[in-house]
């Protein structure tokens, strides 16, 4: 937290890091809070899919999930419409295991556990993709009046975006329509009216593992803050996954 200044870091970062124990047993674990439902671990969470390229409320950290998962299933090349089906099928139940397995909150996350699934069928469902073969269903007439009203309806309160759900599939939903034009993925993921840089990095990883800086203006990745230190990052991570 000691690079804060000037930022904003989310209320569950900050009273997750500071019921944080260094060097105790078990120092890493926190409260259970049933208003983790924000993106904070979704949007950041997408290096774990490049660690694990195989297959605190859980709207919460499921987003976390969806945003590794589906990193990982760029890096494989997977059909962007199976992706859904994907997180639903094969990783909300891993998960739901491994929680169980831990023996900690176990009560308090299956209380909570439902609404994230549900909503996540809702959008396949909605998008014609439940199936994991698509064509994705959009409207004839999808403009950035039309994605706002659509992101709400994605939402848990009419933010949208910003929580662990909706961030992954407002991502998801710009990369099924942008395809390979960089423009239109932004128009989609990152200029809306909700919380747009959330929903915009997690696209954006997605979008260069599969198609590099393609398109992309070299004004948006030339001069990064921390470039050294995420380029080394980078290439512990591919060593370590390979």
């Amino acid at each position: 937290m000691k690079d804060m200044d000037g930022r904003k870091p989310g209320p569950s970062s900050m009273l997750g890091v500071s019921q944080l124990k260094p060097g105790e047993e078990g120092g890493y674990r926190v409260a259970y809070n049933p208003e983790g439902t924000g993106c904070g671990a979704a949007m950041r969470s997408m290096c774990i899919g490049l660690r694990q390229d195989d297959p605190s409320s859980p709207t919460g950290f499921l987003g976390a999930v969806a945003s590794a998962l589906f990193t990982a299933y760029a890096i494989q090349r997977r059909p962007i419409t199976t992706w859904g089906l994907g997180l639903l099928s094969e990783a909300c139940p891993i998960a739901k295991n491994f929680v169980q397995g831990r023996g900690y909150a176990v009560e308090e996350t299956e209380r909570d556990w439902g609404y994230f699934c549900d909503k996540w069928q809702w959008y396949l469902d909605f998008r014609g993709i439940s199936n994991g073969i698509g064509p994705p269903v959009f409207p004839s007439s999808y403009g950035p009046a039309e994605r706002d009203e659509a992101y709400k309806s994605f939402s848990l309160s009419g933010w949208a975006g910003r929580s662990g759900h909706d961030a992954p599939m407002i991502a998801l939903d710009a990369l099924l329509g942008a395809g390979s034009d960089w423009e239109e993925l932004m128009s989609r993921a990152g200029f809306h009216g909700g919380d747009s840089d959330s929903t915009a990095v997690i696209a954006a990883c997605c979008w260069g593992l599969l198609y590099g800086t393609q398109g992309v203006p070299e004004g948006n990745y030339s001069n990064l803050e921390y470039r050294d230190r995420l380029e080394r990052s980078a290439e512990q991570l591919y060593a370590l996954s390979h």
